[in-house]
């Protein structure tokens, strides 16, 4: 039984008369800085833990908790977050989420134990969930309808590119500063954030009748997210076939199934099912989670391949990846003017083909590969990525009604969360399990005796990311050939990833192609 009490007449807030009172392109600049934060913060982070670990002597599972904490609590409250901004106010969640996100960040960097960092690192979800879903729906109401799709596609642009940037600014700050800095940069990018945002941004918010929120609904999407989340997060650590894995992301897919049923029978439902009834907006939400599943998972192998096999340092490993940035500035405000010519039915597939054109070059990487050989793959996927966003938070922002605009911006938002969980946790786990089958015979025809090879695969872990089995007190001519074969079976694991990442993005291209309405003109 849903959680609702008779509907109570609202005042009606009216929408800012599109493209004029609203003031749409300082609105853009203000959402840039908002959608910054969240970016740089989203990649940023897992260049500190190694300091993290260290000053405040965590364990391996305490750090990993430090990422996972936070995609945990963003993940499950982004829809409510969108729903949030359509009652009260879009400026007004939107600012809270900012200053909410700027204090979690400081309040991180002043934590003396790895608990207060876990803890406030849930504090920046929570806030962050506030912040993200309500760009969209700020953008949907401050934009008219011919120059929406151009603000989208900037606004890709300015996610992708941050998040592709935090590698280059977290090295440079753990290297020169320390692990707090990185932290602490958000509090005058929030102060700044504050202040525009208060000066340029106008309220809108739903003009319906305000209903209570549907309480039952959001315990069960925060069981099935969490559930489903943590799963696949501990699926590779404790193995995919064990049943605490089973038994949990079975709760979790059960909890969203009986969402799914209960939205469809309450008068005022969390998440309007009827939204998925539009053919384009559901494509486009699973276009978004695939492009993050191949972008961030084939980033988190990337950066290992760069710092354990060719041994850059974190930021000279952030440099080599600024072609997907670049590549990603230019193709978002490309791909968003193609997608108002020409359609999401065609910008779609070509940004997953590139997408798996770059996931099938690394294909041609070795141990040994000179940057240039690398260079195609990681620009391919900063332009794939840039044009698909463009083309996909398009299609769901338009095919809302305005009163969900920030629903529709939860999904999109919580999308490319969920595509990031999978990508990091399937491709990986990938990787690990072609590494360790393939780890003896390549640790033997490397030149090590048969016995030792067999010893030396127990060590799994190493060479899963990147690394060699522990190699101390052995003939330097022995130890080379350790290396030489760990790192070779690290590539066939890497190998392995890509040609999944690839033949998901043809898939992705079919679908997008056959599914996505004509362009209407």
């Amino acid at each position: 039984m849903s959680c609702t009490i008779p509907p109570i007449p609202a005042v009606e807030v009216p929408e800012p008369v599109p493209g004029r009172h609203a003031r749409p392109w300082r609105t853009l600049a203000a959402m840039a800085l908002g959608v910054s934060m969240i970016g740089l913060d989203s990649s940023v982070v897992s260049l500190a833990n190694p300091a993290i670990g260290h000053d405040l002597h965590a364990s391996a599972a305490g750090l990993q908790w430090v990422t996972n904490a936070y995609l945990l609590a963003l993940a499950t409250t982004l829809i409510l977050g969108g729903k949030l901004g359509d009652r009260f106010g879009r400026r007004t969640i939107y600012l809270t989420g900012v200053a909410g996100f700027t204090l979690a960040s400081v309040a991180i960097g002043l934590s003396g134990s790895i608990e207060d960092v876990v803890a406030f690192r849930a504090a920046q979800g929570v806030f962050g969930a506030l912040l993200l879903p309500n760009t969209l729906g700020i953008l949907r109401a401050a934009f008219a309808p011919g120059e929406f799709t151009l603000a989208v596609g900037i606004w890709a642009m300015i996610s992708s590119a941050s998040t592709a940037l935090g590698p280059i600014v977290g090295g440079f700050l753990v290297e020169h500063v320390s692990w707090e800095s990185i932290f602490y940069l958000n509090a005058p990018l929030g102060v700044i954030t504050l202040l525009v945002g208060a000066l340029f941004l106008s309220q809108s918010r739903s003009t319906g009748q305000r209903q209570r929120f549907d309480i039952p609904g959001v315990l069960l999407l925060a069981l099935g997210q969490n559930s489903v989340i943590f799963g696949i997060i501990k699926g590779e650590s404790w193995g995919w076939s064990s049943g605490t894995i089973l038994t949990t992301v079975g709760t979790g897919i059960a909890a969203l199934v009986l969402f799914g049923w209960h939205e469809t029978r309450t008068p005022n439902p969390l998440l309007p099912m009827r939204l998925f009834r539009n053919r384009t907006l559901t494509i486009g939400a699973c276009m978004t989670a695939l492009t993050f599943f191949v972008l961030l998972g084939s980033m988190f192998f990337v950066m290992l391949y760069l710092q354990n096999v060719q041994a850059m340092s974190p930021i000279e490993s952030g440099v080599r990846t600024l072609p997907l940035s670049l590549g990603s500035l230019a193709a978002a405000p490309a791909g968003a003017v193609l997608t108002e010519r020409l359609g999401a039915r065609l910008t779609m597939p070509v940004g997953m083909l590139l997408l798996a054109s770059a996931a099938f070059w690394m294909l041609t990487w070795s141990a040994g590969s000179s940057y240039g050989l690398l260079l195609p793959s990681l620009f391919a996927l900063g332009v794939g990525s840039g044009m698909v966003m463009a083309a996909t938070s398009e299609a769901v922002l338009t095919g809302a009604p305005m009163e969900d605009a920030g629903v529709a911006g939860g999904i999109q938002s919580t999308s490319i969360q969920i595509g990031g969980a999978f990508g990091t946790s399937v491709l990986v786990s990938l990787l690990g399990s072609r590494a360790a089958a393939t780890l003896t015979g390549e640790l033997t025809q490397a030149g090590v005796p048969a016995t030792l090879a067999a010893a030396l695969s127990t060590d799994k872990g190493a060479v899963a990311v990147g690394g060699t089995p522990r190699t101390r007190d052995m003939p330097a001519r022995l130890a080379a050939a350790v290396t030489d074969g760990s790192t070779q079976a690290f590539m066939n694991g890497l190998h392995r990833a890509a040609f999944t990442a690839g033949l998901l993005c043809i898939a992705g291209a079919v679908l997008a192609a056959v599914g996505v309405r004509p362009n209407p003109r």
